[in-house]
Order: structure tokens, then sequence, then C-alpha cells
């Protein structure tokens, strides 16, 4: 690529861009993610010792927890991936109906997921007596589950922010890039949730 092109893609993204050729954002959101992704990586290794190794009295995984609530939680985040990227495809074309009902779509999945990942906990409170002291298997999975919820909480506000701003008139192509890196975090919520799912609830079932 030429640098005269090069400049254009900068200059289509409105953001100056680092020595790597990488807008200051995204570079920064990555920064981030990286961050994150080794405190996820902390909290999902802690629960996967004492899953492995669990301490006397501590119930079964298969006893609590319930498969089918979450897969269909973990299919709707899915869905809310793909509306996702569709999202930045319209603002990078410039189609703010298109991007207004993507990021909808999207707040709309993520507050089922959030409200399915309530009632669960709820459930889990009530009926199966698991609470985040009652004993090690409690702790390790409300810690990690309620902080993976924490970050889906922070995105739909982030998208929600996003569409009333699409409203105001000063959302344009030129801002693709505020869209982009916002799709950058909500993927890596949507993936570090299938490591938690395989992790924490598939796990006694392979």
């Amino acid at each position: 690529m030429s640098s005269t092109a090069a400049a254009a893609t900068i200059d289509h993204h409105h953001d100056p861009s680092t020595a790597t050729g990488i807008p200051n954002k995204k570079l920064l959101m990555w920064a981030f993610l990286a961050s994150d992704c080794m405190f996820f990586g902390c909290l999902i290794s802690t629960h996967l010792i004492y899953r492995l190794h669990p301490p006397p009295g501590v119930p079964a995984a298969r006893d609590v927890f319930s498969i089918e609530l979450t897969s269909f939680s973990t299919f709707i985040l899915l869905m809310s991936s793909l509306m996702m990227a569709l999202a930045v495809n319209a603002i990078q074309k410039g189609n703010l109906k298109s991007l207004r009902a993507c990021l909808a779509t999207t707040i709309l999945f993520g507050a089922i997921f959030l409200g399915c990942q309530v009632y669960e906990f709820s459930h889990f409170v009530s009926e199966k007596h698991l609470t985040i002291t009652s004993n090690i298997l409690g702790t390790t999975f409300y810690t990690l589950t309620g902080t993976h919820g924490l970050h889906v909480l922070i995105g739909v506000i982030w998208l929600a922010s996003m569409l009333a701003y699409s409203f105001t008139g000063r959302l344009t192509e030129k801002d693709s890039i505020d869209v982009e890196s916002m799709g950058l975090y909500w993927h890596f919520v949507d993936i570090v949730w299938i490591v938690i799912f395989t992790v924490v609830y598939l796990l006694e079932y392979l």
C-alpha cells in the first residue's frame, strides 16, 4: 500500500496513528483488552484449579448448574457479536439507519444475557443454596461470572450511549474508529464468555 493510500485510511478514521500504523484509539483498546485478558486468565485459572482439585464437601458442578439455560444465553451473546460486527460495517458505509438497528439489537441481546445471569444467580441462591461465601465453588464461580457480567453491563451502557449519540447528527463515517473500538471490546467479552462457558459449565460433561 502506498503512503498516500495509508494516509487516506488514517484520515478516514480521523484518528492519529502510532508508529505501528494503528490508530491511537484502537491501540489503547488493544492494550486494555490485553491487560483484561490476563485478569480473566487469573480468575479462570483459579476456578479451574479448585474444580479439578475440590476440597471436601464441595458439591459437583453438574448438580448445581443448568446447562440448558446457559447454552441459550451463550447463543444470545454470540448473536450479539454478529450484530456488533454488522454495526461496524454499517458505520464504515455511513449507513446510520442500519447502525442504529444493529446497535439496538446488540443492546437487546446483551440485556437478555444479563437477565438470564440474574435469574441463574437467584436460582442458585434460593434453590441450590450456593452463595459466594458458602464454599470455594460459589466463591470462584460468582467472582468469575459476576466480573464478566459487569463487563457485559458496561458494554451495554456503552452501546446505548453510542446509539443515543447517533441521533445527535454528529456521528458520521469519519467516526467509525469509535464504533470499531467498541466492537473490539464487545467481541472480547463474547470470546471470554466462550472460555468461561467451556471451563465452568461444559467441563463436567466433557
